[in-house]
C-alpha cells in the first residue's frame, strides 16, 4: 500500500488519464474532462493507493470533483 499523495494523484491526472495542466482545484467531472470509464480506473487507483475499498454511496462529486476533494476524502476512508 502507498500513500496517496497529492503529488502522486497529479501524476495520474496528467501522465494516465491525460488531463493536461491538473490542479487542486480542477474541476474534473462536472467540466466534462473525466468521463465514467475515466472515473473507475480513477477509484481503483484510489484503492490501490490507500489500500481501502471505495463504496458506491461514497462516489459523488463533493468527494471527486476536484484533485483537492479527492485527497481530502481519501486521508478521511484511511
Amino acid at each position: 500500500m502507498m500513500a496517496l499523495t497529492h503529488g502522486k494523484l497529479l501524476a495520474y491526472l496528467n501522465d494516465t488519464l491525460s488531463i493536461g495542466d491538473a490542479d487542486s482545484e480542477i474541476e474534473l467531472f462536472s467540466s466534462g474532462l473525466l468521463d465514467s470509464v475515466s472515473m473507475v480506473n480513477l477509484l481503483a487507483f484510489i484503492e490501490e493507493a490507500t489500500g481501502t475499498a471505495i463504496r458506491g454511496e461514497d462516489v459523488t462529486l463533493e468527494n471527486f470533483d476536484t484533485p483537492a476533494r479527492i485527497l481530502r476524502f481519501a486521508e478521511a476512508i484511511v
